[in-house]
């Protein structure tokens, strides 16, 4: 985090919208899911979130989305599939059998927003492919258990890292979880890695995306042509899940969770 930048606390009202916005965003993303079966294209299932979000009266956080001088992102939904990181661009792709797909998307309603994304199998898929996304999912929850009044920033990277590594995964550096609210991105970046007990104190009213991304061979990374999809530079499984989570005085509160959902 620079100098000068801060952690933006959020008051009573603002939490109560983006609880809202988190609720749209879990759902739409739930549907999504049940929508990703072999001969899909990733194409049919931008369209599927493009029409929900309109639907909604909501609009799209990632569609046009260019910094730092990129093309402009040109979908709703990023659909990562296989090798896929981050940021995979929907298009003619169809889904096969034994295919693995992060699906990341983004709500925005009254200049608020909330962000998730899931690994899913499309249809059946080998026990390698099973364990990296089940692993990776715990390592998201290992790091939102973390995020409690009075811990460091460091604490979240640091606990998503140990349960990656544990299973001798790669976690990803090049790709960061961020704070979410007026913006996609607010400060902090919160890392997928590091040591604990270092970086700002946690606080009741912060609202952080985290977002630990695993592959199973190495963690470099390597961005495509198109200049957004990041794929693992070893041609290895990755995953990606993600969630946006308020702290409370209690502990935890996953904002884009609902029943159903990861």
């Amino acid at each position: 985090m620079a100098i000068g930048e801060r952690i933006a606390i959020k008051s009573r009202r603002e939490i109560e919208l983006m609880r809202d916005i988190g609720h749209f965003t879990a759902e739409i993303l739930l549907e999504l899911r049940e929508r990703a079966r072999p001969g899909v294209t990733t194409a049919t299932l931008d369209e599927y979130a493009a029409r929900a979000l309109e639907k909604r009266g909501l609009t799209s956080p990632f569609l046009g989305y260019a910094p730092g001088g990129v093309a402009p992102y040109p979908a709703v939904l990023c659909t990562s599939v296989n090798d896929e990181i981050v940021h995979g661009i929907p298009g003619p792709r169809e889904l096969r059998e034994g295919d693995i797909i992060s699906l990341d998307f983004g709500v925005e309603l009254r200049g608020w927003h909330g962000d998730s994304a899931v690994t899913i199998a499309v249809g059946g898929i080998d026990s390698e492919a099973k364990k990296l996304i089940e692993t990776t999912h715990e390592a998201l929850d290992e790091g939102i258990a973390q995020m409690v009044p009075g811990n460091r920033l460091s604490d979240i990277g640091h606990a998503v890292e140990c349960r990656a590594t544990k299973e001798g995964y790669g976690v990803v550096e090049q790709f960061v979880g961020h704070g979410i609210g007026r913006r996609m991105h607010e400060p902090p970046q919160v890392p997928n890695y590091g040591r604990p007990g270092r970086g700002p104190r946690l606080k009741p009213g912060m609202v952080f995306a985290i977002e630990p991304m695993v592959n199973i061979g190495s963690e470099r990374v390597r961005v495509l042509d198109d200049e957004w999809t990041a794929v693992t530079a070893d041609g290895s499984l990755s995953a990606h899940f993600e969630h946006t989570v308020l702290i409370t005085d209690n502990g935890p509160e996953v904002l884009t969770r609902i029943e159903g959902s990861h």
